[in-house]
């Protein structure tokens, strides 16, 4: 007879409550369940890791809440970079569009070029790049007001360079 794992015996009760925790995280039966999985998994691998004598239901509380903040981190950057299956089936190639995306894009590249060096930059690094007003002027050197207003002079030149007029 083998001798008893009081470890592994005290993980295989948890699993109730450790659910439970990881269906309240994630708000989903197959993702709890993978989630308690894999936080079984995690704690059996760094059992050498669980001090005796403190509380097991908090180390594994910790490992399962970790692996979800892993998780849904992850599920951010697919979301952010991958598109839906469902996409995939509604895709085709449209050589007109791709034409016309192309010209549109060379008219704007040619507008931007247009822009004197102060607004060009600064249209580049918040409507572009994405920055806020105060990483720019930061990074500018500039006040925020200065970064603001090239910023309004920038969009209204390139609108009316693209014919699109500053008021719409």
């Amino acid at each position: 007879m083998e001798p008893r794992d009081e470890f592994a015996d005290a993980l295989g009760a948890m699993l109730p409550r450790l659910r439970r925790f990881a269906f309240a995280l994630s708000r989903h039966p197959a993702d709890a369940d993978d989630l308690a999985a894999l936080a079984i998994e995690r704690a059996l691998r760094s059992r050498a890791q669980f001090v005796p004598g403190t509380r097991l239901d908090s180390w594994l509380f910790r490992i399962t809440r970790n692996l979800w903040i892993d998780e849904a981190r992850s599920r951010q950057r697919r979301a952010a970079w991958e598109a839906p299956p469902e996409a995939g089936e509604q895709q085709g190639f449209d050589g007109a569009a791709d034409i016309e995306r192309s010209a549109e894009l060379a008219q704007v590249m040619r507008a931007m070029g247009a822009l004197p060096d102060e607004q060009r930059e600064v249209v580049a690094l918040i409507m572009i790049e994405g920055l806020g007003y105060r990483e720019a002027a930061e990074l500018l050197g500039q006040p925020i007001g200065t970064v603001s207003s090239r910023l309004v002079r920038g969009r209204n030149a390139l609108l009316a360079a693209l014919g699109q007029g500053a008021d719409q």
